[in-house]
Order: structure tokens, then C-alpha cells, then sequence
């Protein structure tokens, strides 16, 4: 489960920013995760609870937003909606897909005091 290792991440995230920031505690972590990130928010939301336990941001509220997964067909060079790595254009049925947008695993926001 990569997951628990992404949450250690963000937490050596968080212990630096608190160093540069001089705060003390983190209330609340909102995350994007995008659905062709290969990450489960669920086992996430898991590991985020037990890596956090003892740290500055035991107890802090995980906020996870799924941004949609989008990719410029290079056929008829519209954005489209993709549900997986290797769809179709919806618009012209082309297999030449370039993702834009739905890989991110992006920390966007910290509550702190």
C-alpha cells in the first residue's frame, strides 16, 4: 500500500512548512487526487489517520477533492472527459488521447494554528 508512504510524505511536508511558518499545529490538509493518480482515497484517508498519530497534525481532517480527468485528442484537438488512461475520444473515437489533467496528488491547502 503506497499510501502509507504518501502520507509520510506529506508529512515531512508539513514538518517543514510548520519549521518556515512557525506554527505548531495542523487542523485541517485538503489533497486533490486525481482518479488516474493510481491512488486509493480511501486507504489514503487510512494512513493519513495512523501516520499523523504523535505529529503535529494528529487529528487534522483530510479533505480530499477528485478533480475530473481530462485529455486534448490530438485528432480533433478538443478537451474531453476520460474515465481511464487509454479511452477513446468521445468526439471523434480516436485512440490518440494526451492526459491534461487527473494524474495530480497535489496538497493544496493547510488549516494551521
Amino acid at each position: 500500500m503506497h499510501e502509507m508512504s504518501l502520507c509520510e510524505s506529506i508529512l515531512d511536508i508539513l514538518k517543514e512548512q510548520a519549521e518556515r511558518d512557525q506554527f505548531s499545529r495542523v487542523k485541517r490538509v485538503r489533497v486533490d487526487i486525481g482518479p488516474l493518480s493510481c491512488v486509493d482515497p480511501e486507504a489514503l484517508q487510512f494512513g493519513f489517520d495512523v501516520v499523523m498519530k504523535g505529529s503535529l497534525a494528529e487529528g487534522a481532517a483530510l479533505e480530499i477533492s477528485r478533480p475530473p480527468a481530462e485529455a486534448l485528442c490530438l485528432s480533433c484537438f478538443k478537451t474531453v472527459p476520460v474515465r481511464e488512461r487509454f479511452d477513446s475520444c468521445p468526439e471523434c473515437g480516436s485512440d490518440a488521447l494526451q492526459v491534461t489533467s487527473g494524474e495530480e496528488l497535489k496538497l493544496r491547502e493547510l488549516e494551521v494554528v
